[in-house]
């Protein structure tokens, strides 16, 4: 069952406008990874925007839509849960629950099942149980 189907969409356009921003100098030396970091330095070329074909920098307008916003890629916004009490407030069908990295096994089991019984959809719901 896809949810915000319209909206997932639209995000999907917006970021087929977006440049891909990948780290300066990161196609020329193999030691630099692709993922993005701001050039700092006094001089950078890329900082300055200075020479022409070099990669754009991030900056606050090339953000997504508004409306999708806090959507999981399922189409359910993500809600960060550290309680059971804090199932109380969402809807099952919209609302799709995270737990807590903090969050301990017992709790997590019993939020877990909480959470099935409610019918949430449970975005990290993996849980080890040892029999001691």
């Amino acid at each position: 069952m896809a949810i915000n189907k319209q909206r997932l969409s639209i995000r999907r356009q917006v970021k087929k406008r977006k440049p891909d921003f990948v780290r300066p100098e990161s196609w020329r030396y193999d030691r630099l990874k692709k993922r993005w970091r701001k050039p700092k330095g006094v001089d950078h070329h890329q900082r300055k925007q200075k020479s022409r074909g070099r990669p754009g920098l991030v900056k606050i307008g090339y953000g997504g839509p508004r409306i999708a916003k806090y959507l999981h890629p399922s189409g359910y916004t993500d809600n960060l849960v550290y309680r059971t009490e804090d199932l109380a407030g969402l809807d099952p069908k919209t609302d799709g629950i995270r737990l807590g990295h903090s969050v301990g096994t017992r709790k997590r089991i019993q939020i877990i099942t909480a959470a099935m019984k409610k019918r949430f959809k449970i975005f990290n719901g993996r849980v080890d149980i040892h029999a001691d």
